[in-house]
């Protein structure tokens, strides 16, 4: 599904909500054919929905920073662990049993300190011990563009390299969530398609070294990729997008912890079919759910800062109609949603 040039929008006082089941949610900042965009404390807004009703929670908090943020007050793993689980106990609830809870953490200092927070390890233990999770699988997020940091430990003193990994944790309630590695399978090395161009001479059935004993089987591979690891290596480089012109006009900082649609759409893809369910509780620029719009899931997002959903609305319109969008902003505070519908193959965009 295009994104250019496929919308018609309006401002609805009672339209029906893409999914069913939310309606306790109350109305939306805007919402799409495929989902819907609240503001709220997610704290707040879990509670008003129904247990066993997400197939994927795949978010990223805000880190540890020592500072403060809107959700809260915390320092490092201590606090940041207690500030979190009110949010896990109802991620749980909302989770089916074949359902996923992706999350991601990015690492940081102890303050005052060049070692590292062992917080997303305290959480992880936390989640799996006292409210039951499985750990399905980390996944590790190498972001090679990312600027070196902390200043004070790899600029100044160069006593640490720069962190450009983030950790993922993959979690479940159960041994077995939804999952199906064929949707993401990656691009054969140059070695391993002329391998299997070649089978018969560069390959023999037989025992490794290792003792790893190979088939016959490898002469009937059919795959159309490979199966990926679970290092996600993925740049977070662009600087011009419809996103950051609409905070560029709106006089709008934009959300600091964006990460790159590759991310999500990589969760989204593995774990989830058509139709399915995505939700974001931490939703910020509403990456999320313009990932899952364009791959037809069915998507809800939470946000606490209203500023930040609404420049998110750019993601969801053409270039073209970007200064369109912005006539119909102060309407937003008068409490009628803003409905976005989605039209494909270049149909034109009109008003209603």
């Amino acid at each position: 599904m295009g994104v250019e040039g496929v919308l018609i929008y309006m401002q609805l006082k009672f339209h029906k909500l893409p999914i069913e089941g939310i309606e306790e949610l109350g109305q939306p900042l805007y919402f799409t054919d495929f989902g819907a965009a609240f503001v709220g404390d997610s704290r707040d807004l879990l509670k008003r929905m129904p247990s066993n009703y997400i197939d994927l929670i795949v978010t990223s908090p805000p880190f540890p920073l020592q500072r403060n943020k809107e959700y809260g007050r915390f320092s490092f793993e201590d606090k940041f662990v207690e500030w979190f689980m009110p949010f896990a106990v109802e991620v749980k609830r909302v989770l089916k049993k074949t359902g996923s809870f992706v999350i991601d953490l990015g690492g940081v200092y102890v303050k005052g300190r060049p070692v590292r927070s062992l917080y997303p390890y305290r959480l992880l233990i936390k989640l799996v011990d006292d409210l039951g999770f499985v750990l399905a699988q980390e996944f590790f997020w190498f972001n090679p563009s990312k600027l070196p940091s902390p200043i004070e430990w790899v600029n100044k003193r160069k006593i640490r390299v720069k962190d450009a990994v983030n950790i993922i944790w993959w979690l479940a309630k159960d041994d077995f969530p939804k999952a199906n590695v064929e949707k993401v399978l990656i691009a054969f090395s140059k070695r391993m398609e002329q391998l299997l161009r070649l089978k018969e001479r560069f390959y023999r059935p037989k025992k490794r070294p290792s003792g790893h004993e190979i088939s016959d089987r490898f002469m009937k591979l059919t795959k159309k990729g490979a199966i990926p690891p679970n290092l996600l290596v993925i740049p977070n480089t662009k600087s011009t997008t419809r996103y950051l012109n609409a905070c560029k006009k709106l006089g709008i900082n934009p959300n600091p912890a964006r990460f790159p649609e590759e991310l999500p759409e990589f969760f989204i893809k593995f774990l989830t079919d058509e139709n399915d369910i995505v939700l974001d509780i931490f939703a910020g620029s509403n990456t999320v759910g313009f990932v899952a719009e364009k791959l037809r899931r069915k998507w809800i997002a939470f946000e606490i800062e209203k500023k930040y959903l609404v420049a998110s609305i750019s993601r969801f319109i053409s270039n073209e109609e970007l200064e369109k969008i912005f006539n119909l902003i102060s309407d937003l505070n008068k409490g009628e949603p803003l409905y976005i519908k989605t039209k494909r193959d270049g149909d034109i965009t009109e008003f209603l």
